[in-house]
């Protein structure tokens, strides 16, 4: 998590600098200032340019702005730059004494009462949350897919089962995965009309007349291709692939491959534009790698790349499993497989 923090006061400064250690501590990044000569101190920079431009770069660069000072002063400043709740960071408030920290926007989605209710253990403040589902203490369909790294769907969707839950309306579930722990009373398994919640990799499946689809980010892309592959090429199969499996593209986290490939332009630029890190292994690492029913081996790559498969081998050693999904799918000089990370669906 990327976190950045501004001070008004003097007093304001001295709790950025204590929740910015925290949160360095914990292997976090955090950017923290102060703005204006009266609130220097605590060894923190005095920001350097105008305020709207500080925050136009946090809103960009980070998962979070904290500001200590008046709720007015961030309202005013992150107006411009508000989006959508799918897409905005976390904004808190927090008064220069410490006492209160406000979830001010992206409360779910974001984040930001989670981050509030942390930060105000820090310092021993009160986390002022003020989104319904919160306080009704009642179960956050985006809070939670947000908490288990799912994609949602349908804003809309997730706003009518927010609605419908604080209606005491029931809301059905339907699962792909072992669910552990108890099932919140607000959802129930059993019924299967209306309004349901699905989570699945398949977001084409709908098992209620009207299905908000959260999608957990578990599946691993293992790319091999040969040198000089377009983009348009990789793109191609690997779209086959999901469609074939009905696994939505949204379920994907991460594509692997060998390490000769680290700077293979078409595969970098498919990476890119998707918006997924790009792991690499060396084939001493990918040999390592064991898989149930065994692998599609290739003397031919074998000799060019030191394994005899890259495309299975990266997918189940970045998984860390040993099953796969999507075996070896081979078109135009580029090679797909498919595995899955270990999930288990939990409310806690």
């Amino acid at each position: 998590m990327k976190l950045a923090i501004i001070a008004f006061t003097r007093s304001g400064s001295m709790f950025a600098k204590r929740i910015r250690d925290v949160y360095e501590q914990k292997g976090n990044a955090c950017v923290c200032c102060c703005k204006g000569k009266d609130a220097a101190g605590w060894g923190l920079p005095i920001l350097d340019s105008s305020l709207k431009e500080w925050a136009g770069e946090m809103f960009r660069e980070c998962d979070g702005l904290l500001f200590i000072g008046a709720a007015g002063i961030a309202v005013r400043t992150i107006a411009p730059f508000i989006v959508s709740k799918a897409s905005d960071p976390a904004v808190l408030v927090m008064d220069e004494q410490g006492h209160f920290v406000i979830s001010l926007l992206s409360g779910h989605l974001g984040g930001a009462n989670g981050l509030a209710r942390e930060i105000a253990a820090l310092v021993g403040a009160v986390p002022v949350i003020t989104t319904a589902t919160d306080a009704g203490g009642r179960f956050s369909v985006d809070d939670f897919a947000r908490r288990e790294n799912m994609y949602l769907d349908s804003l809309p969707l997730a706003k009518e089962v927010a609605a419908d839950i604080l209606e005491q309306r029931t809301i059905g579930l339907y699962s792909d995965f072992e669910v552990a722990g108890p099932i919140p009373p607000e959802l129930s398994i059993q019924k299967k009309d209306g309004l349901g919640i699905s989570i699945s990799v398949d977001e084409t499946y709908d098992p209620f007349p009207r299905t908000l689809h959260l999608v957990p980010r578990i599946a691993v892309l293992g790319i091999g291709c040969k040198k000089g592959t377009p983009k348009e090429k990789i793109q191609e199969l690997v779209e086959q692939v999901l469609r074939q499996n009905q696994l939505s593209g949204h379920a994907i986290a991460k594509v692997a491959s060998i390490d000769l490939k680290k700077e293979e332009p078409g595969l970098v630029e498919f990476c890119r534009q998707w918006d997924l890190p790009f792991l690499v292994y060396s084939a001493e690492e990918l040999s390592e790698v064991e898989c149930d029913g065994g692998f599609s081996e290739s003397s031919f790559v074998r000799q060019i790349t030191g394994v005899g498969n890259v495309c299975e081998r990266s997918a189940l050693r970045a998984a860390g499993r040993k099953k796969l999904f999507q075996r070896k799918v081979a078109r135009d000089g580029v090679t797909v497989a498919i595995a899955l990370g270990e999930y288990t669906v939990n409310f806690g």
